[in-house]
């Protein structure tokens, strides 16, 4: 994966195969401390430790479709490789945490990427999960919550494309006014 993005719509996408109903996603850039962090918490089905252990196994996958399971191992390949660390709690019945530092300006970190993109696609597909999504950069924070937007909404689905297109612009603009855009 090219962009840190893409790995936060993978282990959303896992959230969502473990049954999430609530996945909140933070991005902190603390710029003074040359840290990227992302923690992505859901309150899906979890994992006991043996399966927790043969996660971070790029040939283990509890996916029908393919025998190889790289988001995680490639997401803590992309943290290390940047002088960063990664962690993977979780447990059964209470769900996952996956939380990634980098440090920010080594020149080995992936570029964010598109996480207006991403919270778009996540709405599109999962329309019955809400998303927190946090984000802050040198003091100037943004926060999404779809319980909000939802709540708003009077019964209009989270997936019909102009509800998507309109949190779209509003994370990507969002992000502008904090300093965060690196999103096309």
């Amino acid at each position: 994966m090219l962009e840190l993005a893409l790995h936060v719509l993978d282990i959303v996408e896992n959230s969502a195969r473990a049954g999430a109903t609530l996945v909140k996603i933070s991005v902190v850039e603390d710029l003074e401390g040359d840290v990227l962090s992302i923690r992505i918490e859901d309150n899906g089905a979890g994992m006991d430790e043996e399966t927790r252990a043969r996660a971070l196994d790029p040939f283990y996958t509890t996916k029908k479709v393919r025998r190889i399971g790289l988001g995680l191992p490639m997401l803590k390949d992309a943290a290390e490789r940047a002088g960063g660390t990664f962690s993977l709690d979780s447990e059964p019945s209470k769900g996952t945490v996956v939380h990634a530092t980098f440090r920010h300006t080594h020149i080995d970190r992936q570029p964010l990427g598109d996480m207006a993109g991403v919270i778009a696609a996540i709405m599109l597909g999962n329309p019955h999960m809400d998303i927190v999504y946090t984000h802050s950069r040198g003091g100037r924070s943004y926060e999404l919550d779809t319980r909000e937007i939802r709540e708003g909404l009077g019964g209009v689905a989270l997936n019909e494309p102009e509800v998507v297109r309109l949190v779209r612009e509003n994370v990507r603009e969002s992000l502008l006014e904090i300093g965060a855009g690196n999103t096309p």
